[in-house]
């Protein structure tokens, strides 16, 4: 088996950490066990570019164990557990091409692996597999049956290619479950960004003034986080119905150019580009720390950053020290996503039902080959539904359900006020 990983003696701790994850993804587990029974995945040579964490790895032995030929490549550079990526090799036997901190050649080296392998499937995270199937490996089209992609950059990529035609393969928005950006993104995006944050500075985030830019699913989750720890909490937004919600929701909502100047801390959960760009920068406080929870390292505007500064210096694992004139401007993480590089990631309780969506979806797709059409997709709503209701089992959570009664009246029309 091949593989390419940092140190492949590392397995021992990684598949500790694996386990240790396990033993908080229940539903991922009743799926796994239900799909090793019956091999729903045989014949699926299924190639997946997602973040390589412990959770990730419980995710990718459901899917061997349902009969699927798997590899498994980084979907960035900065993401990998290196001991997981060690175990994944040695311990369950996928071929495994992730190392933290790798450059951009072995990165790009690392995804023609996964494609080199010849998949029939393809599960993606940010559609950066998707996306090279349809320039440098267009040979593969007529054979993929189907992509599953993980998160909002991915799904905005791919919507896009849809959008003007290029998409030549049906994908899955596993993004778009209600169980994946309900709880994913706000929940877990939430805690791991402020985790991220915490670790590479140790700061106390109580009193501090803390910028949340983008009010989506993420920005939610981020923005309750911080404002539970104490923080001054300022959301900007693009979109008037977020900025208007999170103005009811109790936040200042203001320009970013009027926002930084008076923030300790600004973080970016847009998936756009140049979210924090050089004029905004320029009018930032001595002190500022920056950082971004989206997918790719474009949110905040590296380049400028590095032009505008008289010297850099890593003052901090994960933390950069830029020279702007009189004052100093924090960077964390190299301007990647700050929960996966500088901390572990989501929680595996969260993850459970964000990857018991791919499993479901990875199912779908194979058993729907030949059906669909080259768009992006939902997953069905009782899939969805039945992910909340294992999840709620596992929790030992009871809740209450419809009457017959109550069900005629809702399917009906002519009961109204009476005379």
């Amino acid at each position: 088996m091949k593989y390419d990983v940092k140190d492949i003696k590392l397995a021992s701790e990684g598949k500790k950490l694996i386990e240790w994850a396990g033993r908080d993804m229940p539903v991922l587990k009743i799926i796994s066990e239900r799909f090793s029974k019956g091999k729903v995945l045989k014949g699926v040579k299924l190639a997946a570019c997602l973040h390589v964490t412990s959770e990730t790895a419980n995710l990718m032995i459901a899917l061997k164990a349902a009969g699927a030929d798997t590899i498994l490549c980084a979907s960035n550079p900065l993401s990998t557990n290196d001991a997981v990526a060690a175990s994944l090799a040695k311990d369950y036997g996928i071929p495994t091409y992730a190392i933290k901190g790798e450059d951009g050649k072995t990165y790009f080296k690392h995804l023609r692996a996964a494609l080199d392998f010849g998949p029939n499937q393809t599960m993606d995270d940010g559609a950066d597999l998707v996306g090279m199937i349809h320039t440098e490996y267009k040979k593969l089209i007529p054979t993929v049956v189907g992509s599953t992609e993980e998160t909002t950059t991915g799904v905005i990529r791919l919507r896009a290619m849809e959008a003007d035609g290029t998409l030549k393969i049906p994908v899955l928005a596993v993004n778009d479950n209600l169980t994946k950006h309900l709880f994913d993104n706000r929940y877990g995006t939430g805690q791991s960004t402020i985790d991220g944050i915490l670790r590479a500075t140790n700061i106390l985030l109580a009193g501090q003034t803390f910028v949340v830019c983008g009010y989506g699913w993420c920005g939610r989750g981020v923005a309750s986080r911080a404002h539970g720890m104490g923080a001054h909490v300022i959301v900007c937004e693009i979109d008037p119905i977020k900025a208007l919600e999170a103005k009811m929701d109790g936040y200042r909502v203001m320009k970013l150019t009027d926002a930084i100047a008076e923030a300790d801390i600004v973080v970016s959960v847009t998936g756009n580009k140049h979210v924090i760009d050089a004029d905004q920068m320029k009018r930032a406080k001595d002190g500022v720390i920056l950082a971004q929870a989206g997918h790719f390292d474009v949110e905040i505007n590296k380049v400028a950053l590095k032009k505008m500064a008289k010297s850099v210096k890593q003052v901090r694992p994960f933390v950069q020290a830029f020279a702007v004139g009189t004052k100093t401007i924090y960077l964390l993480a190299e301007g990647r996503l700050v929960n996966l590089s500088a901390a572990e990631g989501h929680p595996a309780s969260v993850m459970d039902m964000s990857f018991a969506g791919q499993a479901l979806s990875a199912q779908y797709m194979w058993e729907n080959r030949g059906k669909l059409e080259p768009k992006v997709y939902n997953l069905p709503y009782k899939l969805d539904e039945e992910i909340a209701k294992l999840k709620l089992k596992a929790e030992g959570v009871s809740y209450d359900v419809l009457t017959k009664e109550q069900k005629e009246y809702l399917a009906s029309w002519e009961e109204g006020t009476k005379e």
